[in-house]
């Protein structure tokens, strides 16, 4: 595993290393006492020191961390699917992206529910630039997608990273996630980028890339929040976008988003996994084809699990200036919606109040064009 040093996760026997410095970082240490907010420092460092290995911190701290953050800022956690998995089985969740942490936090609380193997889950390296975030992303189990290098670069890390995502599921037996898209949704349109499965299908060697696809066991996930707590941090590149203007991301952008995601209100929350996936080929179609339709595919699974919350149906009718769907949702939804919405959008910039909207509404959307709109 020597080749894959710069972009992989910790091993075992770096984790107590690591964790002993960890316990004296500042930020590091306030995530601890967030967690243990009851507990004297010293216990809580004696707990996460006895943490041997990555499923040691991930069970006795990590997932102490996110149970807190769900008592505290959401409605509740619910699941489905995740019944129809095999226990020893490693999969390739391949999953819509709405907060930068929280998803494969929240979704590798539920594999430990369900007794599953947990993920390695890819992050991008303009995440982790400050050292505190990259140890912790290594401590669990993230492993780093290079962005912003040229092309002939771009190349040589794609090729190391679907050998690497080959190796974890393949001869390590190690769960992976991935997003469907380069960043996060935005707008709220969950679709794949068809490159995201080219990447993943480099390591094919000479099989054909739908067959090499259906042996890494490729499982939809689809997550959905009521309350997305980084919505106003979407609008200004939604803005720009729609303008057709470079998006410059300001110095803390990303920690904020990932701070105000963990932290804030997102009421209720799910997490859909389908049945793994199968390709076929039976029109003997070129590579591009082929992946346009397991794109597709992806799509079609990923938008019809989709949870629609109240939410989705307030801004699908206010966006649409209708009334289409209001058995879905109370006058009291309603309301808290129109407020949300005048607290974080200049109600006089019509671009900026349709972008939010949008940002809750395409998914009731997406579903009328699958016809499986269902009830919140």
């Amino acid at each position: 595993m020597a080749q894959f040093d710069d972009i992989r996760f910790f091993n075992d026997a770096e984790v107590n290393i690591a964790l002993q410095s960890a316990v004296r970082h500042p930020m590091i240490k306030t995530l601890f006492q967030y967690t243990f907010p009851d507990m004297p420092y010293e216990e809580v460092k004696e707990i996460v020191l006895n943490c041997k290995s990555i499923n040691d911190f991930q069970r006795d701290v990590i997932r102490e961390s996110v149970m807190r953050i769900l008592k505290e800022s959401s409605a509740g956690l619910t699941t489905s699917g995740f019944e129809n998995l095999e226990k020893d089985q490693s999969y390739l969740y391949i999953s819509n992206h709405r907060d930068i942490i929280l998803d494969t936090c929240l979704l590798n609380v539920k594999l430990f529910d369900h007794d599953l193997i947990r993920t390695a889950s890819a992050i991008g390296d303009n995440l982790v630039q400050r050292p505190f975030v990259n140890a912790l992303s290594k401590l669990t189990r993230n492993f780093i997608v290079k962005r912003g290098v040229g092309p002939r670069e771009t190349l040589l890390s794609s090729k190391k990273l679907s050998e690497y995502i080959r190796t974890l599921l393949q001869e390590e037996n190690r769960s992976v996630w991935i997003a469907q898209r380069q960043g996060r949704t935005k707008d709220g349109n969950d679709v794949t980028e068809q490159g995201v499965l080219k990447m993943i299908g480099l390591a094919s060697g000479n099989m054909p890339v739908h067959e090499y696809l259906n042996d890494l066991k490729i499982v939809p996930v689809s997550i959905s929040y009521e309350y997305d707590p980084t919505d106003i941090l979407k609008v200004p590149e939604l803005l720009a976008k729609a303008a057709e203007e470079e998006y410059i991301k300001s110095e803390n952008e990303d920690f904020n988003s990932i701070l105000k995601g963990a932290l804030g209100q997102k009421k209720h929350i799910h997490i859909a996994a389908g049945k793994p996936l199968i390709f076929s080929n039976d029109t003997a179609a070129g590579t591009n084809q082929v992946l346009q339709q397991i794109v597709s595919q992806l799509d079609d699974t990923i938008q019809s699990n989709y949870k629609l919350w109240p939410t989705n149906y307030v801004a699908y009718d206010l966006v649409s200036n209708k009334k289409k769907y209001g058995e879905y949702y109370t006058d009291q939804d309603l309301a808290y919606f129109e407020r949300r919405l005048r607290l974080r959008v200049n109600v006089e910039d019509e671009k900026a109040v349709e972008s939010f909207l949008m940002m809750y509404a395409r998914p009731v959307f997406n579903k009328e064009k699958l016809a499986v709109v269902d009830e919140a």
